[in-house]
């Protein structure tokens, strides 16, 4: 893959169409957009990808927001940005969370990148959404929550 990953400081709203993919409502996304850590991936001079990780304490990072642009999604880029994340915060994490609906295709996908069931936060989409979040045809309403350990072993 003839890719690059940049971490981006400032100006980070200029990636919202990207961060809408994966979260759709923007209030959502400036919960934790200015207290996370952004990366975007570069495919040549196409921005391809984003992820925002933040600070959990206890030395458990959370995964905030993955989004591939949906014109290179199923190429592997998705789990090319994780395997990337968890190298980079292995230096200062032990464990990376993520929260997402129970979407066969996105539990599925974390899985695959040796993601494990951690816990279900009933209702979260309900509660904190203002409207409906449907994905693969399904109302999500529990935000299911998966884990990895970051614990790589040294070279």
């Amino acid at each position: 893959m003839n890719m690059e990953i940049t971490e981006i400081k400032t100006d980070k709203k200029e990636y919202l169409e990207l961060l809408l993919l994966a979260d759709e409502q923007e209030s959502m996304i400036d919960r934790y957009l200015e207290r996370g850590t952004m990366h975007v991936m570069h495919h040549g001079t196409d921005t391809i990808g984003i992820a925002v990780v933040t600070d959990e304490g206890n030395k458990v990072c959370e995964l905030k927001n993955l989004a591939i642009a949906p014109s290179f999604q199923r190429h592997g880029y998705g789990r090319e940005m994780i395997s990337y994340l968890c190298r980079l915060y292995s230096k200062q994490f032990t464990t990376m969370m993520v929260g997402t609906g129970n979407s066969i295709q996105t539990v599925s996908f974390y899985k695959s990148c040796g993601f494990t069931y951690s816990h279900t936060v009933p209702d979260f989409f309900t509660l904190h959404y203002d409207h409906p979040i449907i994905e693969d045809g399904k109302v999500l309403t529990d935000m299911l929550y998966f884990q990895k350990n970051l614990d790589f072993p040294s070279s």
